[in-house]
């Protein structure tokens, strides 16, 4: 794994690459989710390399080693999707020529920029289109704003503290302890700026609902939730029925994190679905 930097729109974005990074090779972009980073898509490398795959996994701002801006409007979804584009531009990676995979507020932002029309094909690990009703959007916003207050003031380890006990990851406490352990620290590499403005400026909150443009979405969509996510699956399946190019996994023995709770089945949909849109 190759650690870059990539310089963006007046801010640096950290990417790890992995794989034949030569041009014209096929590439998996991967954008991870809140709390996250692009190293939590390592333990898949053996398997992208295996089965011939360029990967970029990109570090989302405020997270990894990208930079954590003061500004939270520069966190917001659109400065996202335009910070992808223009970091897979200076990597070499051509419009039409990718596949795109995001997990939870990375699936937020990956459905948001696959809009664009840019990529290949889509991946939408644990994701959804936001909040359709306006008055749910507020109340989230300013939940996101006293949680966003709460990581500035008590700090990072007392927020990774809080958040690894969210009843969204209970699935994960069956996992063996090294995992987690690994888990949390790098939970703990983050900056509470960076956390904070994160759910300030790409919070479910604060970003554009976009049920209604889920129908005009025509880029082939592989859509996975663990079973043990009964919100995430009834999201999913409203997804499925949204989108006309969509397929839907529903994978057994996983909860929100598909890709740390049953890697080898995230693995085997992942190649199988990259290999069907590439052939």
């Amino acid at each position: 794994m190759t650690f870059v930097g990539v310089q963006v729109n007046d801010v640096r974005l950290g990417a790890e690459l992995f794989g034949d990074q030569r041009a014209g090779q096929r590439t998996l972009v991967l954008v991870h989710g809140f709390t996250g980073s692009a190293r939590n898509w390592l333990p898949h490398k053996p398997a992208f390399n295996a089965a011939g795959w360029r990967v970029i996994a990109l570090d989302m701002l405020g997270h990894g080693r990208s930079e954590a801006p003061y500004e939270a409007e520069r966190y917001s979804i659109e400065h996202c999707r335009d910070d992808i584009l223009a970091a897979l531009d200076q990597l070499g990676v051509p419009a039409g020529s990718a596949i795109l995979l995001g997990y939870s507020m990375g699936g937020r932002i990956a459905l948001y920029t696959a809009l664009t029309g840019y990529f290949r094909g889509l991946i939408l690990e644990s994701a959804s289109p936001g909040i359709a009703d306006e008055a749910e959007r507020a109340a989230r916003r300013a939940s996101d704003e006293a949680l966003a207050e709460r990581i500035e003031r008590e700090g990072v380890p007392a927020f990774v503290a809080y958040w690894e006990n969210l009843p969204l990851f209970a699935s994960q406490r069956a996992l063996p302890d090294a995992v987690q352990s690994a888990v949390r620290a790098q939970r703990l590499r983050n900056h509470a700026r960076g956390l904070a403005n994160s759910l300030r400026g790409m919070g479910t909150g604060s970003q554009p609902a976009l049920h209604a443009r889920l129908p005009s979405l025509t880029t082939p969509t592989l859509l996975i939730a663990g079973a043990q996510d009964a919100k995430y699956v009834a999201i999913a399946r409203e997804m499925a029925q949204a989108i006309p190019t969509s397929t839907l996994h529903i994978v057994p023995d996983a909860g929100h994190t598909v890709h740390l709770e049953q890697p080898q089945v995230f693995e085997q949909l992942v190649i199988q679905f990259c290999q069907e849109v590439q052939a």
